[in-house]
C-alpha cells in the first residue's frame, strides 16, 4: 500500500526550528520527485520545497535560506529542516510524491 506519513509538527516560537519527516511505504522514494507543500488557513496549498531523484532541490522564495529538504533513501524518508521560523510559516505541511500521493499533513504553528 502506497502511503506517506508526516510527523514532527508542533508549536514553536518565532526564530525557532522544527524538523518534519515523511515516512514512505509501498514505493521507493529514490525513483520519484518528493515535495513538501503547505496550506495556511484560508489560503491555497503552495509548494515549499522539492528534491529530485538525483538530489537537486528547489525552494519557494519565501523559505530560501531557512528551510532544507533532504532524503534518506535507505530509510525511505524525506525531511524538511525548518530554521528561523516566522509566524507566516504557520500551516499544515504535506508530503507529496510526484503529484501522485499525498500524506495526511502535520500542523506547524509559529507563535509567541
Amino acid at each position: 500500500q502506497v502511503q506517506l506519513v508526516e510527523s514532527g509538527g508542533g508549536l514553536v516560537q518565532p526564530g525557532g526550528s522544527l524538523r518534519l519527516s515523511c515516512a514512505a511505504t509501498g514505493f521507493d522514494i529514490s525513483r520519484y520527485v518528493m515535495s513538501w507543500y503547505r496550506q495556511a488557513p484560508g489560503k491555497q496549498r503552495e509548494g515549499v520545497a522539492s528534491i529530485s531523484s538525483s538530489g537537486s532541490t528547489n525552494y519557494a522564495d519565501s523559505v530560501k535560506g531557512r528551510f532544507t529538504i533532504s532524503r534518506d533513501n535507505a530509510k525511505n524518508t524525506v525531511s524538511l529542516q525548518m530554521n528561523n521560523l516566522k509566524p507566516e510559516d504557520t500551516a499544515v505541511y504535506y508530503c507529496q510524491r510526484s503529484g501522485l500521493t499525498w500524506g495526511q499533513g502535520t500542523q506547524v504553528t509559529v507563535s509567541s
